[in-house]
């Protein structure tokens, strides 16, 4: 990986600059999914509506998400670009009522300029699934804001993706490639402590070669940044999962085999894992993260996240299990 000057270390318990209230976490963080959009693999357009989307999203922060991705732009495989207004149209106001409520946004987008505009309407973070490589100017805007970005691994648009899927070592190259985007976006100006690293999972990757990079996650976060796991619904899943006859079981099928990654993943050390059907998964990383406190593996601090009629929307808050108020048998409601 000639080149790099980055540092190195344990990416779960690295610091994120601007999310102080997400860093230091002592378990996996869960993104919850809201797509503004009429075509999604996912749900099919169910959340497109401004009023349904707010809806969908607090009821994710009800079930236990962390933070909520919020796009108008599908990226499924053969999904073509949208025009930049229209995004702008669909995601602003579910992110400033979002926002509104308390919750922490970021926004799903390849454009700087929606970046920006999302920026300024409320969103805390920068999800850019091309890691800088569709916008010449993502990296310059991201920098100037001073906000998280995430970074994920990418070859090319929806549309063209699956032909770029070859690769020599799929975990070699996607590290390689990866760390070749951090050094590009921080010799652009990007604070390494924005940046968050994602393994593009089903992006140029349509079916086996997602597993070596789940069951290799220790070669992402040896790049020494917090690593974001995006494998909710995915094709590979509805692959492994598929009926007799060979046909993928439908994207909401796939949401306990997702909390299973979840859970794996957040024992191998991933900071966040993004995901369409939240409780499954809220309670799959708090699993691990006791897990590896009894094994010695991680801290003994636990932090849960809870609503109730103080926080709203919800809050991050401290728990029986570093409280030491309670026994096995208490804790924090969800």
């Amino acid at each position: 990986m000639g080149g790099t000057t980055h540092a190195r270390g344990p990416a779960v318990a690295a610091g994120i600059a601007g999310l102080p209230e997400l860093s230091g976490v002592a378990r996996t963080l869960v993104m919850g999914v809201v797509n503004v959009t009429p075509d999604s693999f996912s749900d099919g357009g169910e959340w497109y509506e401004p009023d349904a989307a707010v809806t969908h999203g607090l009821e994710l922060l009800g079930e236990g998400a962390d933070l909520l991705d919020v796009g108008g732009e599908s990226t499924r495989p053969g999904a073509g670009r949208v025009p930049r207004d229209q995004e702008l149209a669909r995601i602003l106001p579910v992110i400033e009522a979002l926002a509104g409520h308390g919750a922490i946004v970021s926004v799903d987008t390849t454009r700087a300029a929606v970046a920006e505009r999302a920026v300024a309407a409320g969103a805390r973070v920068v999800n850019d699934v091309s890691g800088g490589l569709a916008d010449p100017d993502m990296a310059r805007t991201v920098a100037d804001l001073g906000v998280p970005y995430v970074a994920m691994h990418w070859r090319g648009h929806a549309d063209v993706m699956d032909s770029l899927e070859v690769y020599d070592d799929v975990v070699a190259d996607v590290r390689d490639e990866l760390s070749a985007r951090m050094d590009a976006l921080v010799g652009a100006g990007v604070d390494a402590a924005q940046i968050i690293l994602d393994p593009g999972l089903g992006f140029a990757k349509a079916g086996a070669l997602n597993w070596p990079l789940l069951a290799r996650l220790d070669a992402l976060t040896a790049l020494g940044r917090p690593v974001l796991v995006g494998a909710s619904r995915k094709r590979f899943l509805g692959h492994l999962l598929a009926h007799s006859d060979g046909e993928p079981v439908a994207p909401r099928a796939r949401d306990d085999a997702t909390a299973a990654v979840s859970a794996l993943s957040a024992a191998a050390g991933a900071w966040c894992v993004r995901v369409h059907s939240v409780r499954a998964s809220a309670d799959a990383v708090r699993v691990a993260a006791a897990w590896g406190r009894a094994s010695g593996d991680s801290g003994d601090i636990s932090v849960a996240y809870h609503t109730d009629d103080e926080t709203g929307a919800g809050g991050l808050a401290r728990t029986w299990q570093d409280s030491g108020t309670c026994d096995d048998h208490g804790g924090t409601s969800r």
